[in-house]
């Protein structure tokens, strides 16, 4: 049998990141973009897209945006088809509110769950739509995180979300692989992003993340970038309903 050197580059496709205007989400459009895709970010906020859109610009990348709330089942129903069958989709928004159960709101667990869950599932099933009308293959990647595999104080409402999108990706591995389409978490620890600059900055905050991590760091949105790329290409074309967990060995106890 001749053997045949793995492809990670993403020429000719077009893929779709979430929450992408900043943070992990531009990282992931920077990865994929540099692999070839035919990049869109959305996010809700236009100026943070055009800002990141200039970004990607001046390392040479071109992607396009789209101003989207990825919890409005209209808007999203509407929008995604628009841009045509996407082939790889990164569901990366997503948010946090940590505090004890006790002290959450059902505002408040309406919100998590819809931002980190709900969002996530309309948007793939938008996608979805596209790919087997079309009759091609795809990659969808949700964001989940290190609390999708475990627990900790103040975190059972996000744990609660990031375990729900795990189950689900899994279930949705099985409904749409006869299609040839593929599902897989990445599922990261504590991220410096822009969004948690403020709680890295508290007084022994960073050093208490850093121990957790048997590399003694805290990751970096860069971080995630192979496994991104690794997802959304034909190198992992065997690879579905898992979960890649990118946390310096923080869930490795």
């Amino acid at each position: 049998m001749l053997m045949k050197a793995p492809e990670f580059r993403l020429d000719g496709k077009r893929a779709l990141v979430t929450g992408g205007s900043r943070g992990i989400g531009l990282a992931a459009a920077f990865a994929l973009a540099n692999a070839g895709a035919n990049v869109t970010i959305a996010a809700r906020d236009k100026t943070g897209l055009d800002q990141a859109c200039e970004l990607l610009g001046r390392h040479g990348l071109v992607v396009s945006a789209m101003a989207l709330d990825v919890t409005d089942p209209v808007a999203v129903s509407t929008a995604v088809p628009a841009l045509g069958a996407i082939h790889v989709l990164v569901n990366n928004a997503g948010g946090n509110r940590p505090g004890l159960l006790r002290d959450m709101s059902a505002n408040d667990m309406e919100a998590v769950l819809a931002l980190n869950v709900t969002s996530s599932m309309l948007v793939s099933q938008a996608v979805i739509d596209g790919l087997v009308a079309a009759g091609q293959p795809g990659s969808i990647i949700n964001l989940s995180s290190q609390y999708g595999h475990i627990g900790a104080p103040e975190r059972a409402l996000y744990s609660a979300a990031k375990h729900g999108v795990e189950g689900y990706t899994k279930s949705l591995a099985w409904e749409v692989g006869r299609h040839g389409i593929r599902v897989n978490t990445i599922a990261p620890s504590m991220i410096e992003t822009d969004m948690t600059k403020a709680r890295l900055a508290e007084p022994g905050v960073r050093e208490m993340f850093a121990s957790k991590s048997a590399l003694d760091r805290i990751g970096q949105p860069a971080d995630l970038m192979g496994a991104i790329v690794f997802l959304a290409s034909d190198a992992s074309s065997y690879i579905t309903g898992a979960s890649i967990r990118v946390d310096g060995g923080t869930t490795a106890v």
